[in-house]
């Protein structure tokens, strides 16, 4: 195979490029936008599965250096409930990190491997194994990869009647608190309000982060979050938590500079077909759990790698497309339907708020059991080293 062309230069871009590259195939990255996506996005979570891929492809340290780890998980209900969560023992702590720290660990290893990032480009179709820019340029490719998000245009060229992602209902958005929450430094908090779901954690610099998913009318995109003025998104935070422990606090104490409107949260539905032609989606274009999953990051990093490895050992490229959904589409669809449960339970209602506190204990042994649920999730690990062909089909 002599070269791939990579659409997208998000975390899923620049991941797929380093994975091709330790595989010993060239591949250059095309970005829409015209530069690189410094500040943009919100805080996301690292399983253990996903460091463990990082370490694959030499940033898994890098990453650990901008990162917070995070080994405690206790859930609340209404201020009145609160339940250490059940945690697997052996296998590490979840790292927490901003999106643009995990993207410029990713975009920086990437340029000094000496792999081209090209800014500007946005794919507006394929000509037989030409991608084609809006700019009228064209580039040639032998495997084109799809890592554009979860508005893929290279899903729908795969495939015009593909689902486009589902909105959640709710809206993200984060800050940093002057209140201190008095939690030890790695136990994160999931928070059921009385009106809408939070987390927070403390900040290695001092205060609290905080992040909320928000009930809304409708979709925002982040332009249209952003034309909201932050004093109206702190006014719609407080009547959303107002009335709940620690978050009427949290948000009466962040100053309104720190706030981060994400816009829309979304989450991609089954995507019938991952490849056709010589296209193959990856990351967020072909699975995108709720970001209840604490997996999304950690699913994309797999992906990317898994693809690489299969190009690698396969020199039939349908083959190789088919031989990498079949070592991922179980596994991505069950960590989504997971998520999908727990999203449904973001804002309970009067109900439900009076039934969580008695069937947390129950929970915490059943649905919440970690090595049902957890345990295959982020024992995963990728075996490099071993021929793609060789893999037993992986559930887990």
């Amino acid at each position: 195979m002599r070269h791939v062309a990579i659409i997208g230069a998000g975390i899923a871009g620049p991941a797929t490029a380093l994975a091709l590259r330790k595989a010993g195939i060239d591949a250059t990255v095309y970005e829409a936008y015209p530069t690189p996506a410094d500040g943009i996005g919100g805080t996301l979570a690292l399983a253990p599965n996903g460091m463990a891929a990082l370490e694959i492809i030499g940033t898994a340290d890098a990453v650990k250096s901008v990162a917070q780890p995070s080994s405690r998980m206790v859930m609340t209900v209404a201020s009145r409930k609160r339940m250490r969560l059940p945690a697997l023992s052996d296998v590490g702590p979840l790292f927490v990190v901003r999106r643009t720290d995990l993207y410029r660990t990713l975009h920086d290893e990437a340029v000094r491997q000496g792999i081209t990032i090209e800014y500007g480009k946005r794919l507006v179709g394929v000509e037989h194994t030409a991608a084609v820019f809006d700019d009228g340029s064209r580039a040639e490719f032998d495997v084109l990869v799809g890592a554009d998000g979860i508005h893929s245009t290279v899903r729908r060229l795969i495939d015009p009647n593909a689902p486009g992602p589902e909105w959640t209902g709710m809206l993200g958005l984060e800050g940093l608190s002057h209140h201190t929450v008095p939690e030890d430094p790695q136990t994160m908090v999931f928070s059921y309000g009385r009106r809408a779901y939070y987390l927070y954690w403390q900040s290695p610099g001092g205060g609290t982060a905080w992040g909320a998913n928000l009930p809304y009318h409708r979709p925002l995109t982040l332009l249209q979050a952003r034309e909201i003025s932050t004093e109206e998104w702190m006014r719609k935070l407080g009547d959303a938590y107002g009335d709940d422990v620690p978050g009427a606090d949290l948000i009466r104490r962040t100053p309104p500079a720190s706030l981060q409107v994400m816009g829309a949260l979304y989450i991609m539905p089954s995507v019938p077909r991952w490849y056709g032609d010589r296209m193959v989606l990856v990351g967020d274009a072909a699975h995108a759990p709720s970001n209840s999953s604490g997996q999304g990051a950690s699913l994309s990093i797999e992906s990317a790698i898994q693809l690489a490895r299969c190009l690698r050992d396969i020199e039939d490229v349908p083959q190789a497309f088919a031989t990498y959904e079949r070592l991922r589409r179980a596994r991505v669809e069950k960590v989504a339907a997971r998520a999908s449960k727990i999203n449904h339970s973001k804002t309970p209602g009067p109900v439900a708020q009076t039934l969580m506190p008695i069937l947390m204990p129950l929970m915490a042994k059943t649905v919440m059991n970690p090595e049902r649920t957890m345990g295959p999730e982020q024992r995963y690990r990728i075996q490099w080293d071993a021929p793609a062909t060789r893999d037993p089909l992986l559930v887990v």
